[in-house]
């Protein structure tokens, strides 16, 4: 039996920093305000990924790996993770700025949580005028330190400020501290993990007056407290083709721009999420099975698959695991 690509309902996350950009993006009408985050596939307890069309309509990505397990998502895969897919595919859209947050790498998630940690990954797909991306630390600081700024509500005075512009890429390690300035469309890639320790809010409040908590102590041991040369990923914004763009213990991330057609590179050994992020492209798969991969749809693409072409004119992510 050939597998073809899976596209997945989207789950529309609404919060008070969402905007109304998502639904727009994608080509979607909703009744829904102020959508945050579109979780394209996900293997989150409570939130699985519905498969939208197909043979396989209405189940869950969690009982599709049941279903196919290794011919879906690769044997040494499925030997890892069993039935929890790795990855979590989002489009995130940032009406107002976010609260400062590090997330806990695998070993202390683990340990606190019995859960994975979160690495991720973001592309920028559009930026107002002025938006920014707050990422790592722009001096050295101790521990000791970042509980008196935090207590002061000085922390953003060591966190490092980036200009948001099209096609940027930052790569967030677990314990690297940051924040998601308004202004902001973007694509994430991360682990499968909702795991997130609250550093500073702004000291906002809410309708009642009141503050969101703070995970300072959690915090205080999950933050790298080293300070990097760039925390922007250096790459051709102008090339075609192929091109790399994170390559760590946790996904392999390309940009693929294709202007007319291109063969792309599958060798069995793990699925492959395809999210387009621009244009439209047909992604042609075993048996000359054809799927349209449109603005803001992301395809997860079977690890069986021996070969596959894609048409069209399109800006494309990939990740494989």
């Amino acid at each position: 039996m050939i597998l073809r690509p899976f596209k997945f309902v989207p789950y529309f996350k609404t919060v008070l920093w969402g905007g109304h950009k998502i639904a727009s993006y994608k080509g979607i009408v909703t009744d829904k305000n102020c959508i945050g985050e579109s979780w394209e596939v996900s293997g989150v307890p409570g939130h699985e990924s519905v498969v939208a069309e197909g043979p396989d309509k209405g189940m869950n990505l969690k009982e599709l790996i049941d279903k196919y397990k290794g011919e879906l998502v690769g044997e040494s895969v499925y030997k890892r993770f069993g039935d929890k897919f790795p990855l979590l595919i989002k489009i995130i859209d940032a009406r107002r700025d976010l609260s400062v947050q590090v997330h806990p790498d695998d070993e202390l998630a683990m340990k606190r949580h019995g859960s994975f940690g979160k690495t991720e990954m973001w592309y920028i797909i559009d930026a107002q005028p002025g938006a920014k991306i707050y990422a790592g630390l722009s001096e050295s600081i101790t521990p000791d330190d970042y509980t008196r700024l935090v207590e002061e509500k000085r922390i953003m005075d060591v966190v490092a400020a980036h200009d948001s512009h099209k096609g940027d890429v930052f790569y967030l390690p677990a314990g690297r501290i940051h924040s998601i300035g308004a202004g902001n469309l973007f694509a994430e890639i991360q682990e499968t993990s909702d795991i997130t320790y609250r550093v500073y809010d702004f000291d906002r409040r809410d309708s009642e007056g009141n503050t969101r908590d703070l995970h300072t102590e959690l915090a205080k041991d999950a933050i790298d407290y080293n300070v990097y040369n760039d925390y922007r990923r250096d790459y051709d914004k102008d090339a075609t083709g192929v091109t790399p763009l994170i390559d760590c213990e946790y996904f392999d991330i390309n940009l693929v721009v294709v202007d007319d057609r291109l063969e792309l590179p599958c060798d069995g050994e793990s699925f492959i999420i395809i999210m387009c992020v621009e244009g439209e492209a047909k992604v042609i798969t075993d048996g000359g099975c054809v799927t349209t991969a449109g603005r803001g749809e992301t395809l997860l693409v079977p690890a069986s698959t021996h070969s596959i072409s894609i048409e069209g004119n399109a800006k494309l992510l990939t990740a494989v695991i």
